[in-house]
């Protein structure tokens, strides 16, 4: 029997990749149920439930070339597997969930380099990357992002509210108006909106951009979009409650509001998307 018998290697590769990934499911079956946990009652990450297909389809997408390419392991996708294990580790020591869940995209990249090489690697490393968006942020992240946003959409709301005539005093995140007040709570601070969108800004520009660069700028983009249609949504909010009381801007609106922008913002994305790929390629 001759060793290097490509149909040797193959079941040879499928062997290993059995093993492994009974051992994978033990690891992390409690990180995975926690991580859908996260996706039921986080309102924040909700959109997780649709990553790992949309990664799918991007591997599928590759099909053909992958078809193509030679099984070559690697063994430093060995020290790639261990590393994201020792992660693993570490993480359920310092009970951190999005180390635990970050370890499984480091043990994903670790075992294709291993079983099937760098080129595979390569081929695949965008849908894998892509992954990152299912899993929530660490809460102190969070956080140091949702404050500022907080902060800057009360100010522009509040700003806009004095400049149009309504009587509006700002203090931190709380608007002051003549017969009611506005606060911007972490919920209202657009981090949602942001978040999603940037999701979908990746894969809006992976499909209508054609350079790196464009696909960058885009992605970018999707940040001063959300956070601006935010800071419109809290202006809007402070305007029913000025006219029409509180109950007004904290019912149907502020529920629809929020739907109704980020329908917006991705009209914006769109338009920024058709700017840039009309620009020619220099």
């Amino acid at each position: 029997m001759n060793p290097s018998n490509p149909s040797n290697t193959v079941r040879t590769t499928i062997l290993k990749s059995g093993i492994i990934v009974a051992c994978l499911v033990v690891l992390y079956f409690h990180v995975l149920q926690g991580l859908v946990s996260d996706w039921i009652h986080m309102p924040d990450f909700s959109h997780g439930f649709l990553i790992p297909f949309v990664s799918i389809y991007f591997i599928y997408e590759r099909r053909n070339q992958l078809k193509t390419l030679p099984l070559s392991g690697n063994w430093v996708g060995l020290g790639w597997l261990i590393l994201g294990v020792v992660l693993l580790f570490i993480g359920k020591i310092a009970y951190q969930w999005f180390t635990m869940e970050f370890s499984m995209l480091v043990v994903l990249c670790g075992i294709i380099l291993y079983l099937l090489g760098k080129e595979f690697l390569r081929m695949l490393f965008f849908p894998l990357c892509f992954l990152i968006f299912m899993i929530p942020l660490p809460s102190i992240l969070m956080q140091q992002i949702t404050f500022p946003m907080q902060l800057f959409a009360s100010k522009v709301a509040g700003g806009f509210l004095y400049f149009i005539g309504i009587p509006a005093l700002r203090e931190g995140n709380v608007i002051l108006l003549a017969n009611t007040s506005l606060e911007v709570a972490e919920a209202c601070s657009g981090i949602r909106s942001l978040i999603s969108l940037l999701a979908l800004s990746v894969v809006f520009a992976y499909f209508s951009q054609k350079t790196t660069l464009k696909r960058l700028l885009l992605i970018l983009s999707t940040f001063p979009i959300a956070i601006i249609a935010n800071a419109a949504r809290v202006t809007g909010t402070g305007i029913l409650a000025h006219h029409y009381g509180d109950n007004v801007a904290q019912g149907f609106f502020h529920s629809f509001s929020g739907w109704i922008l980020f329908v917006v913002a991705f009209i914006c994305l769109f338009i920024v998307g058709s700017l840039l790929s009309r620009i020619r390629k220099s």
